[in-house]
């Protein structure tokens, strides 16, 4: 176990809801919230929009702080990690039995990289309890009826194919990005949308809490998926619309340690989305539904259909560590740099993939680690949103065959020493998914028509 997890847990016991407060600022609606670890520091992190963006004409002011109070719960989760006390108390609203289940199971699995990489054995009934003491807010019956799509634009390859095969909808659609820069906005604007049909959040940290990790207290990953989750539905329901729908692939419920059940991309799993349209539901009661398009495909399925829309190949980055500095661009020396680079490798040239990254990410001998690890030739996947190494295996596979001139590098280490067969079917559509009747059938359409 951890020693500076138990000293930190030992000192520090509970960490606080205290309140959020909803603020109009310059046309801006900015939703400030109050957290407090007693005896160590305050947090008050900030999200913040446009209200030019509501469109509702009957906002529900009740439903709206629930929602609010909700993504509250949600946005703790990064500063209850620093040093995980015992507790978590709730004085700013309400959790019920069934509400107080669902966060725990959601802190617990999305938190499970984080704990499994600062070597903290606990499980979930251990990991902390809720002590409730604000007031509930009771809804009366909520008008709602709502038309369209809310699609989340994250700057990569999976939401601009969502945004390709809505097209036809694009008139009743709007992206929602949080925190819009570079690549998210670029591939926005390409998909022929413009500001004015694009939902922007500004999503700020609390300074206090980058200041305790540089001094040591505890850090890692966090299921950001699930504040995009929350976020999308709060402004779903102040734009008026029916769906949002998400680009999560079928290949992010796999397991990112072999054998165990922690995944990187939990808040992206099959599992978190239906548990999360079920929350709402209870909880909210409005037809606003929450689901995929992407779910029934593989990552090298998606890729197959993002290699055709060349308009963006320049425009889309899905580096995370690229995206860190003040331009966006590929890093070349990540994981995910390599996987989608394998990915389109298999449907594009050669000549086409160095014209996207700068270079021949299959010839870099620093990414041997990385490689070995997507290949399932290592105790884990890499801790990044990866496709499956089925995936991985078929795209080199197909890579090779094809493949005129010396191998480079890792191909050739994967040709000598690790190759093995995977058969994967491309038309084939996974039925695990919520996806409604008339887009899975755009969706069917365009898988199987790829060739023609």
């Amino acid at each position: 176990m951890n020693t500076k997890f138990l000293e930190l847990r030992n000192t520090y016991k509970e960490i606080i809801y205290r309140d959020y407060l909803i603020d109009d600022i310059d046309n801006d609606l900015v939703i400030t919230y109050t957290f407090e670890i007693p005896g160590l520091t305050i947090f008050k992190p900030t999200i913040s929009f446009s209200k030019d963006l509501i469109k509702n004409s009957f906002i529900n002011e009740k439903l709206m702080n629930k929602i609010i109070f909700h993504m509250g719960i949600i946005e703790l989760i990064s500063y209850y990690k620093c040093c995980c006390p015992e507790k978590i108390v709730v004085e700013a609203g309400y959790l019920d039995d069934y509400d107080m289940k669902w966060f725990k199971k959601l802190f617990y699995n999305g938190l499970g990289e984080f704990l499994y990489k600062n070597n903290i054995g606990i499980n979930e009934e251990e990991l902390f309890d809720f002590v409730i003491n604000g007031q509930e807010i009771r809804l009366d019956d909520v008008f709602y009826q709502g038309h369209g799509n809310l699609i989340p634009v994250g700057g990569g390859k999976d939401s601009v194919v969502s945004l390709e095969l809505l097209k036809e909808y694009k008139n009743d659609n709007m992206c929602f990005i949080i925190n819009p820069k570079g690549a998210n906005i670029e591939c926005s604007y390409t998909a022929g949308y413009d500001d004015d049909s694009i939902v922007k959040i500004k999503r700020v940290i609390d300074k206090n809490l980058i200041d305790l990790n540089s001094k040591g207290f505890l850090n890692g990953h966090t299921p950001f998926s699930s504040v995009v989750a929350f976020n999308a539905y709060l402004m779903a329901y102040l734009t008026n619309k029916k769906y949002i729908v998400l680009s999560n692939e079928n290949s992010a419920n796999e397991a990112t340690v072999i054998g165990t059940s922690v995944n990187h991309q939990y808040s992206k799993s099959y599992e978190f989305e239906k548990d999360f349209y079920e929350f709402t539901k209870k909880n909210y009661g409005i037809d606003i539904k929450y689901f995929s398009l992407l779910r029934p495909l593989k990552e090298i399925q998606i890729a197959m259909l993002f290699s055709k829309y060349t308009k963006y190949h320049k425009v889309f980055k899905s580096c995370n560590l690229g995206s860190k500095g003040s331009t966006w661009e590929w890093c070349c020396k990540c994981p995910k740099c390599l996987f989608v680079y394998i990915m389109l490798r298999a449907f594009l040239t050669n000549d086409e993939m160095v014209d996207m990254f700068g270079i021949d990410l299959l010839n870099e001998v620093e990414l041997e680690k990385d490689f070995i690890e997507l290949i399932g030739e290592a105790d884990t996947k890499p801790f990044e949103c990866v496709g499956s190494i089925s995936e991985v295996i078929y795209a080199l596979n197909k890579i090779i065959s094809s493949y005129t001139g010396e191998l480079p590098y890792l191909l050739k280490l994967y040709k000598d020493k690790y190759q093995r067969e995977e058969m994967i079917d491309l038309s084939d559509l996974d039925d695990e998914n919520n996806v409604i009747g008339e887009y899975l059938d755009i969706l069917k359409e365009n898988v199987i028509n790829y060739e023609k």
